[in-house]
C-alpha cells in the first residue's frame, strides 16, 4: 500500500482508511469527554488530531500528485469528508468543554510543562475561531460561512489559472504564433514573461490580466466572507484573526514591516528602474517607457549582460547525485544526519522513479522518512513544495511515531545514460525543500498537532530559506560541485558571479513582493472596503510599486495566493529576514559549524510549532529583534560585494 499504508493498495483502500480515522476519532471524542481534567486531555485531543490527520495529509498529497486519476478522485473525496468531520468537531460544544474545563483549572494549568500548555491552547483556538463560543444560530452560521470560503477558494483558484481567449484578429500576425491557437481564437495561458518581443510581453499582459466579472464576483465574496467569519467570532478583521499566533502578531507590525521596507528600498528600486528604462530605450528606442511587463525581462537581459550567467555553463558542475551528497555532507557535519536509500515495498510508491531515504542520527538513530519525488511526469503540478504525510508523536506505549514526508520537485528527466544536471536554480530550490525536511526530521515535539513545519507561516519558511544561503557559499558548493565528466571543481569566481548576479535588480523584484504583500493586508482589512478590488490594486501599485497601472487589466484575479496565504503574504518576506540574521550571526564564518548547527537544532528545529515564534528567534539570535533590525536585514543582502565587483571589473 501506499506509504506502506496496507488500505491503500487500491484507490477504494481511502474510504477504509477514512472509515477506520473516523470511528477512532468517535471513541476518542467520547474519552475527551469522560476524562477529569488534565495533561492526559491534551493527549487524546492530539491523538484525535493524529487519527484525522495521517488520513487527510496523505490524501492532500495523493489528490495532487498521483498519476492515476482514480487514486486522486478517492483522496480527493477522503480530503472534503475528514474536512467536513473537522468542521463538526471544532462546533461540538461538548468537546470543548472538555478542554475548557482544563483550561480554566489553574492549579492543573500551572502543573504543564510549557509545550503541553500551549498545545492546549493552540487547540482551543481552533475552537474559538469556528464560533465555539457563539450561540447555536451563529454556529451554524460560522460552519456555513466556513463551507462557502472553502468552496470559493477552490473556484478562485481554478480561474486564476484559466487561460483567456481572444479572437485571433486583434492581433498583428507576426506575434500569434506565440499563443495557441483554436480555430478563430488564440488562448493566453500567461504572462510570456521571458519573451524578447516587448509586443508579445505586452499583448499577453492585457490579455491574460483582462477583468472577469465572474472571477472578480467570487474574490468579492470570498474577502466579504472571510471578513464576517472573523468578525462573527469576535476579530476586527480577518488579518487579525489569521495574525494570531504568528511571529507579527497583528495587522500594525505587519503594517510597520512593509512600510520601512519600502522606505528603505525605494532609492535602490528607482535606480532599478532607471537602468532597466536605459536598456529598453537602448533595445526599442520607438517605445521606452517601463512598463510592468518589462521588468522581469529587463532585469533577466540586465543579469545577463552584466555577468553573464548561462545556466548551461552551471549544470554539468550540479549533478543531482553529486547536489545530494553535498546535502549528506553538510548534514553530517552540521547535524549528524545522514540520507541513506531505502528499499521500497511493492506498492509503496505511485511512480517508479520516486526514491526514499532514511534519515539517521549518528547517536539517535533512525528519525523519520522523506519521499523524494524529483522528476516531472503528465498531470504532476509544476510546483516545488514538501508535504508532511505522517506527523512524528510521542505514542502512547513510549515508541516514536517517525514522520513521513514528500518533497516534489519538478526535475528535467535525463537521457539514457546522463545523470540529471540540475540549473542554479533548481539546485537552490533542492536546497530549500530539503530545509523543509530536515524541520520535519527535526522538529521531534511530543504532540504531533505542532510536529516539523507544524507552526505559524512567517517562521515556517524560515528553515527553507536559511537553506539557500548555504547553497549560494562557495565553501559549500565547493564540497560537491564537480564537472560529471570531468570531475573538475566548479570555479570560485562562477559561485561569486552567480550570487552577484542575483543583486541585480533585487532592490525592485523586492518592491514588488512588497506591493504584493500590501495589498493583501488592505483586502484582509478593514470592510466594508473602500473602494472596488480594481481600483485599490490601482491605488497600490502606483503608490507602493511604481509602475503604472494598465487599464482594464485586474492582476488580484489571479493572485492565487490569496488563497492560502490570505493576509499572510509578508511571510516570506519576514522569513528572509530572520533567515538572513541567522545566516550573518551563526553561519557566515563557518557554514559547517557544529555547535552552532547543534544550537539551531535545540533553539528552532526542535519544537516544531510548540514554543511561540519569537521566542525560537530568540534563543537562536540571542536577542529580541526589532521591525528595524528585519528591514536592514533584507536591504542589507542587496549589497554587492565588493571582492567580486573588483575581481570582475
Amino acid at each position: 500500500g501506499l506509504f506502506g499504508v496496507p488500505e491503500l493498495s487500491c484507490p477504494e483502500g481511502f474510504q477504509e482508511a477514512q472509515d477506520k480515522a473516523l470511528q477512532e476519532s468517535e471513541q476518542l471524542v467520547q474519552k475527551a469527554c469522560s476524562t477529569p481534567p488534565g495533561p492526559e486531555t491534551v493527549m487524546i485531543f492530539d491523538q484525535l488530531s493524529d487519527s484525522l490527520c495521517r488520513v487527510a495529509d496523505l490524501a492532500d498529497f495523493v489528490k495532487v500528485a498521483h498519476p492515476d486519476f482514480a487514486f486522486r478522485e478517492a483522496a480527493e473525496e477522503a480530503c472534503r469528508n475528514i474536512g467536513t468531520v473537522v468542521e463538526k468537531l471544532n462546533t461540538d460544544v461538548e468537546l470543548c468543554q472538555s478542554l475548557r474545563r482544563l483550561l480554566s483549572d489553574e492549579t492543573v494549568m500551572s502543573s504543564l510543562d510549557p509545550e503541553t500548555r500551549r498545545v492546549a491552547e493552540l487547540f482551543m483556538f481552533d475552537f474559538e475561531i469556528s464560533g465555539i463560543h457563539l450561540d447555536e444560530e451563529k454556529r451554524k452560521k460560522a460552519v456555513d460561512l466556513n463551507v462557502r470560503i472553502l468552496d470559493l477558494c477552490n473556484e478562485f483558484l481554478i480561474g486564476a489559472h484559466l487561460p483567456n481567449k481572444i479572437d485571433k484578429h486583434v492581433l498583428p500576425e507576426h506575434i500569434r504564433y506565440n499563443f495557441t491557437a483554436e480555430g478563430n481564437y488564440l488562448q493566453v495561458a500567461g504572462l510570456h514573461a521571458d519573451c524578447p518581443d516587448d509586443l508579445v510581453r505586452e499583448a499577453a499582459y492585457k490579455i491574460f490580466l483582462h477583468s472577469n466579472a465572474q472571477q472578480l464576483g467570487r474574490l468579492e465574496e470570498l474577502l466579504a466572507s472571510r471578513n464576517s467569519l472573523a468578525q462573527l467570532v469576535g476579530y476586527d478583521t480577518f488579518a487579525h484573526r489569521a495574525l494570531q499566533g504568528t511571529m507579527a502578531k497583528n495587522p500594525e507590525t505587519v503594517r510597520q514591516f512593509l512600510e520601512k521596507l519600502s522606505e528603505q528600498l525605494s532609492k535602490r528600486t528607482q535606480k532599478d528602474f532607471e537602468i532597466m528604462t536605459k536598456m529598453k530605450m537602448k533595445l526599442n528606442p520607438q517605445n521606452s517607457m517601463l512598463m510592468p511587463w518589462d521588468h522581469p525581462y529587463y532585469s533577466g537581459v540586465l543579469r545577463a549582460e552584466r555577468y553573464n550567467i548561462d545556466p548551461g555553463l552551471y549544470c554539468p558542475f550540479f549533478s543531482l547525485g553529486a547536489c545530494m551528497e553535498g546535502l549528506n555532507s553538510l548534514f553530517s557535519q552540521l547535524l549528524g544526519i545522514s540520507l541513506y536509500a531505502e528499499q521500497t515495498k511493492r506498492g509503496e510508491i505511485w511512480s517508479e522513479d520516486v526514491r526514499k531515504l532514511a534519515a539517521v542520527h549518528e547517536t539517535e538513530g533512525l528519525l523519520g522518512y522523506i519521499y523524494c519525488d524529483f522528476f516531472q511526469r503528465p498531470d504532476k503540478p509544476h510546483q516545488d513544495c514538501h508535504f508532511t504525510v505522517r506527523g512524528g508523536r510521542l505514542k502512547e506505549n513510549g515508541e516514536y511515531q517517525l514522520p513521513v514526508v514528500v518533497l516534489m520537485l519538478s526535475l528535467p528527466n535525463s537521457a539514457r545514460g546522463a545523470p540529471t544536471l540540475l540549473s542554479p536554480g533548481m539546485m537552490e530550490n533542492l536546497f530549500h525543500e530539503m530545509g523543509h525536511a530536515m524541520h520535519s526530521m527535526l522538529g521531534r515535539t511530543r504532540y504531533q498537532h505542532v510536529t516539523g513545519t507544524r507552526c505559524p507561516t512567517d517562521f515556517a519558511e524560515v528553515p527553507s530559506i536559511l537553506m539557500e544561503y548555504f547553497a549560494n557559499d562557495y565553501r559549500v558548493v565547493n564540497q560537491f560541485a564537480r564537472h560529471y565528466k570531468t570531475g573538475q571543481p566548479l570555479p570560485k569566481n562562477m559561485v561569486s558571479r552567480l550570487c552577484e548576479s542575483k543583486k541585480v535588480c533585487a532592490a525592485a523584484d523586492m518592491q514588488l513582493q512588497v506591493f504584493y504583500a500590501v495589498l493583501d493586508q488592505i483586502y484582509h482589512g478593514k470592510h466594508p472596503l473602500k473602494k472596488s478590488t480594481t481600483e485599490i490594486l490601482k491605488e497600490t501599485q502606483e503608490k507602493v510599486y511604481g509602475l503604472p497601472y494598465v487599464p482594464n487589466t485586474a492582476w488580484q484575479l489571479r493572485f492565487s495566493h490569496l488563497v492560502g496565504y490570505g493576509a499572510k503574504y509578508y511571510s516570506y518576506l519576514m522569513s528572509r529576514a530572520v533567515a538572513s540574521m541567522v545566516w550573518k550571526q551563526c553561519f557566515a564564518q563557518n557554514p559547517f559549524d557544529r555547535a552552532m548547527g547543534e544550537r539551531y537544532r535545540r533553539e528552532m528545529l526542535a519544537h516544531g510549532g510548540g514554543k511561540e515564534p519569537m521566542l525560537m528567534v530568540q534563543g537562536m539570535l540571542q536577542k529580541s529583534p526589532s521591525v528595524e533590525d528585519f528591514v536592514d536585514a533584507l536591504v542589507s543582502d542587496l549589497d554587492h560585494d565588493f571582492e567580486t565587483f573588483i575581481m570582475d571589473s
